[in-house]
């Protein structure tokens, strides 16, 4: 079990043998240790040692986001003791056969993954461009077959999201100003709610490849790079068009989410702090770090007031501006109460003969991974989207 608080200025505590989210007199959620898998905390929310105690005892996997969903960092079980798989995935990285094998298949999920997407936005929403997109991708995954180094491949994966997300917008009965994917800042709803999810995936991805024992740093596609989970990105890749891309089209096209879900975080002006000093006390305690994390208003806030969001602001307009949009917070608990649905979604599964879920799917991968670096497993066989 998987389990999110948000409630801002809230304690967890240790009570007995289980955990109480607490804010003042009042009990928010009661947490049993044996049943979670893992902690999703967001923002200012507290942790004492003796519940902190308790859920390292437990194994448990405690992630901390900022209240907006960007991941700050983790607390995680032990590593696993298998050193002598450590040592393999390491060695494997030397190993250029290997590596080309194991980022051809990781690419051509992706890509076909994509490709299956644009097709049914294409007979849904019969839109001639995500046709035309789609099989454009698909003369890419003919060419990977043909490539002879890993670059050329890291290419090919490039050339294949950037053609995908020109007809990807087409996919909402509303215009909600996609045009193309931007991360930071995510500047239109769709790409708030894309990297978002995004975030989610990578937390659900990350503690599979620890299930699977396997070392969350040295991967194939991702080059390695100084605390980059480069496997965990790449066993996402896969899973980023089945879970994340098709969510975000229902989200929308359900109306789960609205216009009036999001708002445009506006940075506070110079001139704002043109008065009596003495009125900006308040605003100070709000904002320890002065909006001064660095320079490009990407900011991530624990609990942004309410006075200083720029809701107003047309959709529409959105896309062309430069700072952050973002969910509100009713909106924000819809979004991963979906993201949960989704990952219980069943489907038949070839590789287990069995229907598995989705969350399933994403330990079962990681194990299928394991096999393949262990060489029990000729090639790895990425999900596919049907």
């Amino acid at each position: 079990m998987v389990v999110y608080v948000r409630t801002q200025g809230a304690r967890i505590i240790k009570e007995g043998r289980h955990l109480l989210v607490r804010k003042g007199d009042a009990v928010y959620h009661t947490l049993f240790t044996y049943k979670l898998d893992q902690l999703v905390i967001f923002g200012n929310v507290e942790i004492t040692h003796q519940a902190l105690a308790q859920l390292m005892r437990y194994g448990i996997d405690v992630v901390f986001l900022s209240f907006r969903g960007r991941y700050l960092g983790r607390i995680s079980p032990p590593e696993s003791k298998n050193v002598f798989l450590h040592k393999r995935q390491y060695s494997l990285l030397g190993n250029e056969t290997f590596t080309l094998r194991q980022v051809r298949a990781i690419v051509a999920g992706k890509l076909a993954n994509m490709a299956t997407l644009l097709m049914r936005i294409k007979r849904s929403r019969n839109v001639s461009l995500a046709s035309q997109k789609a099989h454009e991708i698909q003369s890419l995954i003919r060419l990977l077959f043909q490539a002879e180094s890993v670059d050329s491949l890291r290419g090919y994966e490039g050339r294949g999201s950037a053609l995908y997300f020109e007809a990807f917008g087409r996919g909402f009965i509303e215009n909600q100003g996609f045009f193309r994917r931007v991360r930071r800042p995510p500047t239109d709803p769709v790409n708030s709610v894309l990297s978002l999810l995004y975030t989610f995936l990578m937390n659900r991805v990350y503690a599979a490849v620890r299930v699977a024992g396997l070392d969350p740093y040295p991967g194939f596609l991702h080059a390695l790079d100084y605390g980059r989970y480069s496997l965990v990105l790449d066993l996402m890749e896969e899973f980023r068009t089945i879970i994340a891309d098709t969510l975000t089209l229902s989200l929308f096209n359900l109306k789960i989410l609205k216009r009036e879900d999001f708002y445009f975080e506006e940075p506070v002006r110079e001139e704002d702090f043109v008065q009596d000093p003495g009125e900006r006390i308040a605003d100070v305690s709000r904002d320890p770090i002065g909006l001064i994390a660095n320079g490009h208003g990407d900011s991530e806030l624990l609990d942004l007031p309410e006075q200083r969001m720029a809701g107003e602001m047309p959709v529409e307009d959105l896309s062309t501006g430069k700072y952050p949009v973002k969910l509100r917070d009713a909106a924000f608990k819809r979004v991963i109460e979906a993201f949960e649905q989704k990952l219980t979604t069943s489907f038949h599964y070839p590789p287990a003969e069995r229907q598995l879920t989705y969350g399933e799917a994403l330990i079962f991968q990681a194990g299928h991974c394991r096999r393949v670096i262990e060489g029990e497993a000729d090639v790895y066989q990425p999900v596919l989207l049907k």
